[in-house]
């Protein structure tokens, strides 16, 4: 269905997105360090990391959640279903109205916020660890060692949040197709989803797909990570 080139359905949006949304969560999370350090000369505490990184994310993410949402329906579109970016916004619009560009934005909000703070916290914080520990040997941490650092990092920030945004896609493939899924109501909203999953998979369910997300998110974001 759609022939290899259907392995990068939603691709070109997802590219228009990641600039906006990795700009402004580095900027924001530079901007929030900036300010939880004031006038104080001194590195930060990881808790404070840990918040300027949540801040950041939940940012980032509430601006460009429309994206986010277009991207996950063209990537489970069928063949000839949609003609464009726009053609997809038109009409999801049309069936839904408005609130269409924000579903599943609250499992989003509440993933981002552990996703972001751990994902930026622990990387700064084994980057200035390993920085460090090379000045005192008088040497450069190389770009194995702090892309490593990014793929730690960015694993550590998926098991925290997995869940969540497993709901929030699922919740985002439902955007323009009200009524005609034929879902019960409790699989149309965060906390009946929630219930549904572990009813019928248990623990397991949540965690549903997350090795070939390991898979693109680690060098994803390592990379850009040591880019930053």
């Amino acid at each position: 269905e759609g022939g290899v080139k259907g392995l990068w359905r939603g691709n070109g949006i997802n590219v228009i997105k990641i600039a906006p949304e990795s700009a402004m969560k580095f900027y924001a999370y530079d901007e929030m360090k900036k300010h939880i350090k004031g006038s104080d000369n001194r590195d930060l505490y990881i808790y404070e990391r840990l918040m300027a990184g949540s801040f950041a994310g939940a940012l980032s993410q509430t601006v460009i959640y429309p994206l986010e949402v277009m991207k996950t329906r063209l990537a489970l579109r069928k063949t000839g279903e949609f003609k464009s970016i726009f053609d997809c916004a038109k009409k999801i619009f049309k069936a839904d109205g408005v609130k269409v560009f924000y579903k599943g934005y609250w499992p989003n909000l509440f993933g981002i916020i552990p996703y972001a703070g751990i994902d930026l916290a622990v990387y700064e914080t084994l980057k200035a660890y390993c920085v460090e520990k090379y000045v005192e040997e008088n040497r450069s941490p190389n770009a194995l060692v702090l892309l490593s650092c990014g793929t730690f990092s960015s694993c550590c920030g998926q098991l925290a949040a997995y869940p969540l945004a497993l709901i929030r896609t699922k919740l985002q493939s439902q955007a323009g197709l009200s009524g005609k899924l034929g879902l019960p109501a409790e699989q149309t909203h965060t906390l009946g989803l929630f219930r549904y999953i572990i009813r019928t998979e248990g623990l397991k369910g949540l965690y549903r797909g997350i090795v070939p997300n390991f898979c693109k998110v680690a060098p994803a974001v390592s990379i850009s990570y040591y880019v930053y």
